[in-house]
């Protein structure tokens, strides 16, 4: 006969089991790779360039080189956490379209990369793929914007808090379906699990952007189905430096999509923004 104690019991094992589940399975749900590219930017009808940079760990990451022959900023493309960069055309076609080159790069375990995905290899991917910019590009910081999208933005905006910590301040930050933190996504998810005990990844977005004051464009749908749209009009409320916010229709993949030309119009207006001379306090 089952008891209450033994009732107890076993909903305690059942509840300790899954938590421990969930504490081992953090970098399945996470991070969700795809090693075969679908596409290049040549279906697209977008010329580029195959780059293999290497990480500070020597780590080898497969990107690629979208120039644009009157760009007005190149774009740092850090992308989502599931498949790949070929996964991406339809925003590669918009940013060309606006007049931007682009490197857009795959994570560790990504496409052709090598590695195996995680927190601090994220790091280190986007600083290899910021230094091939700088360093064999000759590109001036300032002629750079970051753009993260999803789990991209926690990318970029720990890159953006590294930039301006070592005085390589990049044109601007673009976050786009972005969240605050790895633990909050956790608690909204999963309430009734201890979530900021079991977090072995963090991406705190907020913390990166403390200190960072560049001008910054959000963007984030209501209608997000992945990240709630709560954190990431957090993300903007606590941002410190000049900003605007652009709301998304449609759910997360697919908002940039759903939103059409008034997405690409938003895009714009930032871009122009960028592109004014700064005003006479500048240089006092």
């Amino acid at each position: 006969m089952w008891t209450a104690a033994t009732i107890a019991g076993a909903l305690a094992l059942l509840y300790g089991s899954l938590v421990a589940w969930v504490y081992i399975s953090q970098p399945k749900m996470l991070y969700c790779p795809r090693r075969e590219l679908v596409s290049t930017p040549a279906d697209a009808g977008l010329a580029y360039e195959d780059v293999y940079l290497t990480t500070a760990s020597g780590t080898a990451i497969h990107a690629w080189w979208l120039p644009h022959e009157q760009p007005r900023f190149t774009l740092l493309f850090s992308h989502g956490n599931g498949g790949n960069i070929s996964h991406r055309l339809e925003s590669l076609r918009i940013f060309h379209d606006l007049g931007l080159s682009v490197l857009i790069y795959d994570y560790s375990g990504y496409g052709r990369s090598q590695g195996v995905p995680g927190e601090e290899a994220t790091r280190a991917d986007a600083r290899a793929a910021w230094e091939w910019l700088v360093a064999e590009r000759l590109m001036p910081p300032g002629s750079i914007i970051l753009f993260g999208r999803s789990l991209g933005g926690g990318v970029a905006a720990d890159l953006a808090r590294h930039l301006c910590t070592h005085n390589a301040t990049p044109a601007g930050l673009i976050l786009e379906s972005t969240f605050t933190s790895v633990p909050d996504m956790g608690v909204h998810h999963y309430p009734w699990l201890p979530v900021r005990r079991l977090a072995r990844f963090h991406y705190d977005s907020e913390n990166a952007l403390r200190n960072v004051t560049l001008p910054a464009l959000f963007l984030h749908s209501r209608d997000d189905d992945i990240v709630p749209f709560a954190l990431g009009k957090q993300l903007h409320d606590a941002y410190g430096g000049p900003k605007s916010f652009l709301e998304l229709l449609g759910d997360h993949n697919t908002g940039f999509l759903s939103t059409g030309q008034a997405y690409v119009d938003g895009l714009d207006r930032f871009l122009s923004l960028l592109e004014q001379p700064p005003g006479p306090e500048a240089g006092q």
